[in-house]
C-alpha cells in the first residue's frame, strides 16, 4: 500500500468517505504515494482534491473524464473604477452555444489538431465550471503580482473549464475495455491513452482561451493571459528520488509557478506561489475550496432559499445561471471555507499568497 497523507488542519472538515476513497485507491497496484489536499471530497469511486504517484502503472480512471480541466487567468483593460455590473451582465450571453468562428484555425494557433468536438470549443460546460470577472481585493506580494502582468486598478477574468466531450470520450474508451484498471506504462494501450490525454490537455487550454475571448469580446475588452494551469492530468515525474506517474484529480500543480485557487462563486479567489520542494504534497496543491455538500443534498439543505437570492451573492456579485438545478448545486453554502483551505496550505509551508480577487460576475449558463 502507498503512503497516505492528508494535508489539512482540524479546522477543515473532510468527509470520512473521501479519506476512505483515498486509502482504498492507495492500495491499487503500483501506488507509492497518495495525498489528499484540504479541499478533499468524495468523487465517483476515487476522491477529488488528491494526487497519486504510481510506479510503472498509468490510471486513466484517476484522471477522470475532464482531462486537462484547469484555471486560466487573464488581465484585462477594464478599469476597477468603471465597473458596470448591470450593463455587462446584460451583454454576457450565448457562451453555451457553438462559436461561430473558425475553430480549426483557432486550434491551429495553439498547435492543436481538431478532435471532432469543436462544436463545444469555447463553451464553459456544466458542474463547477465558470468564467468569472473579478476585481483585485488585496495584494500581498506586489513584486510577484506585477511580474505576472497584473495591475491593481484593472479587472481580471478567471476561466475554469476543460476538454468537454473530448475528455469524456477518451475515458469512456478506456473504461469500456479496462473499467477502472490501470495500464502498464510500456504497453501500447498506455502509449495510446497518453497520446490522446496530451491532446485533450492541449485542447482544454485552447478551449479556455476561446472562452476568455468570447467573454471579453462581449464586454469590448482586451486582455493578456497571465497563466493557465491544469488540475486534472497525469504526468511523468522524476523528483527527489521519486519517479513514476503523478495523477492529479482536482489538484493544482506546485511545480509550474503561481496558480489561482478559487473559492465558491460567493467567495474570494487566491493567487498563490508554491514554496518548498513539493515532495510532502506530491508536488500538488488544493484546486479550490472543495465541496461540503453533495449535489443532491443542496436543495434540501437550502430550505426556502429562492432562486433570486442565489443570483446575487453576499459580496454583491452577480451570478448568470439560468439552470435552476445547477444554481442550487453550486451555491456558495455547498462549499468549504476557502480562507481555511488557503491557511492550511500556508501553515503547511506549501504556498505564499500573492493576491486575492473578489467576484463581480460569474457566468455559468444561459437558457
Amino acid at each position: 500500500m502507498a503512503e497516505v497523507r492528508v494535508i489539512a488542519s482540524d479546522k477543515t472538515w473532510i468527509e470520512g468517505d473521501a479519506v476512505q476513497q483515498l486509502e482504498k485507491t492507495a492500495q491499487w497496484p503500483g501506488m507509492r504515494l497518495a495525498v489528499g489536499m484540504p479541499d478533499l471530497h468524495p468523487g465517483k469511486g476515487t476522491p477529488v482534491g488528491a494526487a497519486f504517484l504510481s510506479q510503472d502503472m498509468v490510471y486513466p480512471y484517476l484522471v477522470g473524464n475532464d482531462i486537462g480541466c484547469g484555471m486560466g487567468l487573464w488581465s484585462t483593460d477594464l478599469k476597477q473604477r468603471k465597473i458596470k455590473l448591470d450593463r455587462w451582465t446584460q451583454r454576457l450571453e450565448g457562451l453555451e452555444r457553438p462559436w461561430d468562428g473558425d475553430t480549426d484555425a483557432w486550434l491551429e494557433e495553439d498547435g492543436v489538431a481538431p478532435a471532432g468536438f469543436e462544436h463545444a470549443l469555447g463553451t464553459i460546460g456544466g458542474g463547477n465550471h465558470f468564467a468569472e470577472l473579478q476585481q483585485v481585493e488585496k495584494i500581498h506580494d506586489a513584486e510577484r503580482f506585477a511580474k505576472l502582468g497584473l495591475k491593481k486598478d484593472r479587472l481580471v477574468l478567471l476561466v475554469h473549464s476543460g476538454s468537454r466531450g473530448l475528455g469524456e470520450s477518451v475515458l469512456r474508451a478506456h473504461i469500456d475495455q479496462f473499467k477502472a484498471g490501470g495500464l502498464e506504462q510500456d504497453s501500447d494501450e498506455a502509449k495510446d491513452y497518453l497520446a490522446k490525454h496530451d491532446h485533450a490537455v492541449a485542447w482544454a487550454r485552447s478551449n479556455r482561451r476561446l472562452i476568455a475571448h468570447r467573454f471579453l469580446e462581449a464586454l469590448r475588452a482586451d486582455s493578456e493571459r497571465c497563466l493557465d494551469v491544469c488540475h486534472n492530468l497525469v504526468t511523468r515525474i522524476e523528483r527527489d528520488g521519486h519517479e513514476g506517474w503523478l495523477h492529479r484529480k482536482g489538484a493544482a500543480p506546485s511545480d509550474v509557478g503561481p496558480v489561482v485557487i478559487p473559492g465558491s462563486r460567493g467567495a474570494l479567489s487566491y493567487l498563490v506561489a508554491p514554496v518548498g520542494n513539493g515532495e510532502h504534497s506530491a508536488w500538488s496543491l488544493a484546486h479550490g475550496a472543495g465541496r461540503k455538500w453533495a449535489r443532491g443534498d443542496v436543495k434540501k439543505r437550502m430550505g426556502k432559499t429562492r432562486t433570486d437570492q442565489l443570483t446575487q451573492t453576499a459580496l454583491g456579485s452577480r451570478v448568470i445561471c439560468e439552470d435552476k438545478a445547477l444554481l442550487y448545486e453550486e451555491a456558495p453554502q455547498a462549499y468549504k471555507n476557502i480562507e481555511t483551505v488557503i491557511n492550511d496550505m500556508v501553515q503547511a509551508g506549501l504556498i505564499e499568497v500573492i493576491a486575492s480577487f473578489k467576484p463581480l460576475i460569474t457566468y455559468k449558463v444561459r437558457r
